[in-house]
């Protein structure tokens, strides 16, 4: 007969990895017992993607991850593929649809993605409680066939003992969804290295005068090639009240360093030299403002004048000079903007960086050195672009897991 305090699995985290762990393991037959410290399982999925869910993408590829060892996420990848959980949805006939650059979205609410793991997860018996919260982890043996985990359940005492212990504790990122950094403590107890983390996927910030600009500009998008560290991504551009974010920004986020220049082509796929040049054969009447606001709307193109020809603000074309026009196609194609910071964990994503994937075996996501302790989704040293490549990040390495434990 089972106590009520010993389990086969117990998984530290409600989310979208520690979910999918749950339902592998206990639809093995695994006696499963999932510990969440928020009032209830899975907030991150139900806010992602603007409450639609980006739950996976049609092309996933290791290209898509970064992480110090960029090989690491493939064999979970490979064992479980975006087909596979798209094939769970249709099972579960949740609508979903295509968007730009292969993303799939829910077509009704994220809640039906929710609903098909706790589903999962009922049907195979996994226990589920919320408001956990835990103080402490140990070994029960020095050969880490056993683990304890102690805590809090709202105001009672908790003390449960697991032969396999899942760490899918998620990140920093939005401490108001339940982001915490208990995963790389327990980490760090058991003696795995944890690299350098920072915000990933998020806004940047400026405290120089595009702070004024973007205020002003608050509101607008626009389709951009942002540029940083030798990775470019071309996709909308949204300015903020506090700086730039929008697809493009958020993208190179993950590749910027407190420092680093950004590089902004505000007219992908257009040389602007040649353009401004015939402009001038063609329109040289024309301000050069009026002929920019045909592309970038007429507050971008009066902040440019402002930022980059106020001395030739009523100038017509035909009497800028070569030098200025090759002046302002370079600033057109490659406009460098220097954050002061990007808006921190707060509002960020993901999480770059974690627990180091050389002490954690690829293949199933248990820790070499520490048998029966596993490590899942964004905890690990493994962030996806945006695009649906987290949420497939938490399914195939919980996935993993959950054939192990």
């Amino acid at each position: 007969m089972h106590s009520s305090h010993n389990f086969d699995v117990i998984i530290l985290g409600a989310g979208a990895s520690g979910l999918m762990c749950a339902a592998t393991a206990a639809q093995r037959g695994r006696r499963v017992l999932v510990l969440e410290k928020a009032n209830k399982p899975g907030k991150k999925i139900l806010m992602s993607g603007g409450g639609r869910c980006n739950f996976t993408n049609y092309l996933v590829e290791a290209d898509n991850f970064i992480s110090t060892n960029p090989h690491f996420c493939k064999a979970a990848l490979k064992r479980y593929t975006q087909w596979d959980f798209i094939g769970l949805v249709e099972r579960y006939a949740i609508e979903y649809e295509e968007r730009k650059h292969s993303q799939l979205f829910c077509r009704h609410s994220a809640r039906d993605i929710l609903n098909m793991l706790l589903d999962e997860c009922a049907q195979a018996g996994v226990e589920i409680r919320t408001h956990c919260e835990i103080t402490e982890v140990q070994a029960l043996d020095s050969q880490h066939l056993r683990y304890r985990v102690a805590g809090r359940q709202g105001q009672q005492a908790l003390r449960l003992d697991c032969q396999s212990l899942v760490v899918a504790s998620g990140a920093l990122s939005i401490p108001t969804l339940g982001g915490s950094g208990i995963g790389y403590e327990i980490a760090a107890q058991f003696g795995l290295a944890v690299t350098p983390r920072r915000a990933g996927l998020v806004p940047f910030m400026f405290s120089d005068g595009m702070k004024a600009v973007c205020e002003r500009l608050s509101g607008l998008a626009l389709e951009v090639r942002a540029s940083c560290n030798g990775q470019s991504f071309t996709e909308n551009m949204l300015f903020t009240h506090r700086g730039i974010s929008g697809p493009a920004i958020l993208q190179i986020s993950s590749y910027w360093q407190p420092g680093d220049v950004l590089s902004i082509d505000l007219l992908p796929g257009l040389d602007a030299l040649p353009w401004l040049r015939e402009a001038k054969q063609q329109q040289g009447r024309q301000l050069l403002k009026t002929l920019l606001a045909q592309k970038l709307g007429r507050a971008l193109a009066g902040e440019l004048q402002q930022l980059w020809w106020p001395e030739a603000a009523q100038q017509p074309l035909a009497e800028f000079t070569d030098r200025q026009l090759q002046t302002i196609a370079s600033q057109l194609n490659q406009w460098q903007l220097k954050p002061s910071a990007t808006e921190g964990y707060r509002t960020a994503e993901v999480t770059l960086g974690g627990v180091d994937t050389d002490a954690i075996s690829s293949k199933t996501m248990e820790a070499r050195d520490r048998p029966g302790l596993y490590f899942v989704g964004e905890v690990l040293d493994v962030s996806g672009h945006l695009g649906g490549f987290n949420f497939q990040w938490a399914w195939s390495s919980g996935y993993s897991a959950g054939l192990a434990v």
